[in-house]
């Protein structure tokens, strides 16, 4: 407890420094495969993987974060979480291979049975090191878990973008994940060098599933509140007309995924540590909730700028229908950002019936919105998804901090400066943007554009807001506390 700052500090830095090596390495395996297939095949295992997804987390149970969450643990607490998730994995496997044909009649696509089946494999592998994994988060082990994330993900982007140009079309979508998933699970075992044993009771499990179950619930509804919509265009519009939204949603969520799920997976042990503090844990939630804002905020004002040229050098010309929609789920991003912090703070202070609760309200409401813009295509579902999620974050943000050390002029002052110089910044751009349209090549139009906004936007941050003392100030934690997470 005495370097948590020091170690949360460190751990954020790691974790974002290997998200960001991922979001590259990501992001060139998505050219290469746009270039080499099409929208159908994308499309595709679109239909199959907003399925799996709800199954991934289910999978897990929350048993993961209960063994980061509890204050002590033993081997055999552990291993008791480590074959409840062996179970449910097999469980998931088998209910894959029964499920294939009802997914073929829905979506009336003979290809998805094997398709669905070999997903279905990918289950045993991930529920195997689920433990592992929780193992290393709690001894905030960053840089290991980083490093056998960029090794696992570039070997299974290799094994993809190779399928891909020896001709195996969709398979090469299918096998990335899996490979991935087997290679990670080799090398947490290794890391972690820990052997499950059969414990000889299994304490009390109900009090475990309690705690567990209701955060899986909650990630479960969250999951088909904003993947419905692809379930619902694969549907009724076709693997064509999926496949580009689900291009367009991939790319403007793979940065702000990326950057969430590293300062989250610095955030909640560190926020769980400090159940009963409430003054360092306002401090400690405001400094993660002011860093993900100032990262996300500028991402959005560009990608609403610079749509056509992150398509055209990302995707490339055959995804041109992808501009527009890309455009209007930018909004998105900035909400997901102001809303998701709240769910780490909730659930480190072990609230997370309110968490359950605020899905259930929001849920519905956005499949609705899905619902209302079906008729329009992919451009409609988009509007509806971004204009309700817009709505919803003023509601949530009050609902989810009361009760918490957290105020509204807290969320306001962690909001104000990033959003000011990022429209500032914006503006610079959009002019030099307007000065460029005709004279040069969309990636020399971006690169320009984008440095231009993101020197203006830093400069104003930094001094015009006066943001550069916090920074420098982390920067100084990591030099005088050089110890290794």
């Amino acid at each position: 407890m005495a370097d948590l700052k020091g170690k949360t500090i460190r751990g954020g830095i790691v974790s974002i420094s290997f998200q960001v090596t991922k979001f590259f390495i990501r992001t060139i395996s998505m050219v290469v495969l746009a270039r080499i297939l099409v929208p159908d095949d994308f499309g595709l295992v679109g239909m199959v993987t907003a399925i799996t997804g709800i199954f991934d987390l289910v999978k897990d149970a929350g048993l993961s974060l209960v063994t980061v969450h509890r204050e002590t643990i033993n081997d055999e607490f552990t291993s008791t979480l480590f074959w409840m998730n062996m179970i449910i994995g097999i469980i998931l496997c088998v209910i894959f291979f029964v499920f294939a044909p009802v997914l073929v009649s829905f979506y009336h696509e003979p290809r998805l049975g094997l398709v669905t089946r070999t997903f279905g494999i990918g289950f045993l592998f991930s529920a195997a090191s689920a433990q592992h994994v929780a193992l290393l988060q709690r001894q905030m082990r960053f840089s290991s878990m980083g490093m056998i994330d960029i090794a696992s993900t570039i070997l299974g982007i290799a094994v993809g973008i190779t399928l891909a140009l020896l001709g195996f079309k969709y398979w090469a979508l299918v096998w990335m994940p899996i490979t991935t998933s087997i290679f990670a699970n080799i090398c947490l075992w290794y890391t972690t060098s820990w052997i499950p044993i059969f414990p000889r009771k299994f304490g009390d499990i109900r009090s475990i599933f309690n705690w567990g179950g209701t955060v899986t619930l909650n990630a479960v509804i969250m999951y088909v509140a904003y993947n419905a919509e692809k379930v619902l265009l694969g549907r009724y519009w076709g693997t064509e007309t999926l496949g580009i939204y689900g291009r367009a949603y991939n790319l403007i969520n793979l940065p702000t995924s990326l950057l969430n799920s590293s300062i989250g997976l610095v955030a909640f042990p560190a926020l769980s540590r400090l159940q009963g503090d409430p003054i360092r844990t306002r401090n400690y939630f405001l400094k993660g909730y002011s860093l993900v804002l100032a990262l996300t905020i500028p991402l959005t004002i560009a990608c609403v700028l610079f749509a056509d040229d992150i398509i055209m050098v990302f995707l490339g010309p055959k995804w041109g229908n992808a501009v527009l929609i890309f455009r209007l789920l930018a909004p998105t991003i900035l909400a997901y950002a102001l809303i998701q912090p709240f769910g780490w703070l909730l659930m480190a202070r072990g609230m997370v019936g309110r968490s359950l609760k605020m899905s259930l309200v929001i849920a519905p409401l956005v499949i609705l919105s899905y619902i209302v813009g079906l008729r329009y295509g992919s451009v409609g579902v988009a509007i509806g998804y971004s204009t309700m999620m817009t709505l919803l974050i003023f509601p949530m943000i009050v609902w989810a901090r009361h009760g918490t050390p957290i105020s509204s002029k807290d969320i306001f002052k962690s909001v104000l400066k990033p959003l000011f110089s990022g429209i500032v910044g914006g503006t610079f751009a959009f002019g030099v943007k307007i000065f460029f349209v005709y004279s040069t090549y969309p990636i020399v139009r971006l690169f320009v554009c984008s440095s231009v906004f993101l020197l203006s936007y830093l400069f104003i941050l930094l001094y015009g807001m006066g943001q550069k003392k916090i920074y420098l100030d982390l920067l100084q934690e990591l030099k005088v506390r050089p110890s290794i997470i």
